[in-house]
């Protein structure tokens, strides 16, 4: 051993939630945590945010970051805060993303701060935020990014590799060797149908597995997505009104755009203004339009080179006037706002103004974490409390599932590409019902020690 203790994992977060990933891996000579996610949803979630951190943020040597989304990189700018001092590894294309999530999360919270104290809703006098705009800019010189498949010394006997998860643009599963113990973590698995990028690379190798299990309970039903789609704005057209999708900002816009684009293309859809109304979503755009003209590897070889939405009549919205310029705006057209699960951003004050009229819709593209305002409007609900009042709700609500997210079929098929299997998977980051059900699974297609840990809970990896 090269330390005085064991190898240990320590999971302090996405354990019995879906939210909020944090896995210490603590060598006995460094401390590597794989990624710094931010706990979103429920309100008993998000104040874990402002918990004191269970480590000292200093004795932290590295953090890997698996992709660019809240929940696996949004609470990297409060550990800065707090004294961690870097490095972060990633993929260029995570770290490109990450820049742009951070700096819109700061700026964000700082907005949604600012407005609680001049409306006076929030029970802290005066409301913080978590971070600023300029924690989060802090951040940027501690990234460094570093090639698919590139093995890479991490010093005192640690080495780590990055291998492509096809859930986002620079998504990774991440390997960590340590005394000859090789650790692989799935970070958020993608899909082998992504519309952009390529299928998630084999483990080929693992002792341990960490995988997430966001959907670890359900099936990605082969159901044909683009005609909910046609159908659900074509019948708001009809009735005079316009659709308002809540998406994801890094990845999720994106997608709904192909299939926008297909549809407005085969003539399934009118060819009607189509806005993006979220700055974060707009630079994510820039960077996947980038990418794909630039032919990078990770993108699908037949799209490689060329122009991403032909079809569609695209407006990115940059400016606060500009977005408050499309509440004056009516007749058939789409909004695309931030964030998925409208807990935050543009999509609330589009969602005030919208939702309240019977001839729109809403169309709910992604995961609903419990407790958040999509999963309420998903559940029915028919009075929504957002910028501190209660909203009638009358516009439709449709659910089109295009979650890049491998579903619980898919997770198993990851795990079996290990050769051999892992002597044992560790569960997280998914709700108790999703990864006790992959955890089930797990022993009944393979018979290998499965296990979902607790919050906090410590365990060996020498064993």
């Amino acid at each position: 051993m090269q330390g005085l203790r064991s190898p240990t994992l320590r999971f302090l977060g996405a354990a019995g939630t879906v939210t909020g990933s944090r896995t210490l891996l603590d060598t006995g000579d460094s401390r590597i945590l794989v990624d710094c996610g931010m706990f979103q949803g429920h309100k008993r979630l998000r104040l874990m945010n402002w918990e004191p951190f269970p480590i000292d943020p200093k004795s932290i040597d590295a953090v890997l970051l698996t992709h660019a989304h809240l929940d696996h990189c949004g609470y990297l700018p409060r550990l800065v805060k707090l004294g961690f001092e870097g490095p972060i590894y990633c993929t260029e294309g995570t770290r490109r993303l990450t820049e742009v999530v951070l700096k819109d999360s700061g700026h964000l919270q700082e907005e949604q701060a600012a407005h609680a104290n001049r409306r006076g809703y929030s029970k802290h006098d005066p409301a913080l935020p978590l971070y600023t705009r300029e924690d989060a800019d802090r951040c940027d010189p501690l990234f460094e990014t570093i090639d698919f498949n590139t093995p890479i010394d991490l010093g005192n006997g640690v080495e780590t590799s990055f291998a492509g998860a096809g859930h986002i643009l620079g998504a990774a599963s991440i390997s960590v060797e340590v005394d000859h113990i090789r650790v692989v973590f799935s970070g958020d698995l993608g899909r082998p149908t992504h519309p952009l990028l390529l299928p998630p690379a084999e483990i080929g190798h693992a002792d341990t597995a960490v995988t997430e299990s966001t959907y670890g309970d359900e099936e990605h039903h082969d159901v044909d997505h683009e005609a909910g789609i046609a159908e659900a704005i074509g019948a708001a057209f009809d009735r005079g009104g316009m659709a308002l999708i809540p998406a994801f900002a890094v990845d999720r816009t994106e997608v709904v755009l192909w299939h926008l684009d297909r549809l407005v293309a085969d003539g399934r859809l009118p060819d009607v203004p189509v806005f993006v109304d979220s700055p974060m979503a707009n630079r994510a755009l820039d960077v996947y339009q980038d990418v794909v003209a630039a032919s990078s590897p990770e993108i699908r070889p037949e799209i490689r080179g060329k122009r991403l939405f032909g079809s569609l009549r695209l407006t990115e919205t940059r400016t606060v006037d500009e977005s408050k310029e499309l509440n004056d705006r009516s007749g058939p057209m789409i909004i695309i706002s931030a964030s998925g699960m409208a807990t935050g951003g543009r999509i609330i004050h589009h969602l005030v103004h919208r939702i309240g009229d019977a001839r729109n819709v809403v169309i709910l593209v992604g995961y609903q974490a419990p407790g958040t305002r999509g999963d309420r409007l998903a559940k029915g609900e028919r009075h929504i409390k957002m910028l501190g009042a209660y909203h009638q709700v009358r516009a439709g609500i449709r659910r089109v599932e295009l979650s890049t997210h491998a579903d619980r079929s898919e997770l198993l098929d990851w795990i079996g590409t290990s050769s051999p299997l892992p002597g044992t998977v560790y569960v997280n980051h998914g709700e108790p019902a999703a990864s006790q059900a992959l955890v089930d699974g797990l022993h009944a297609r393979f018979d290998l020690t499965a296990i979902a840990p607790t919050k906090g809970e410590l365990v060996r990896l020498d064993l």
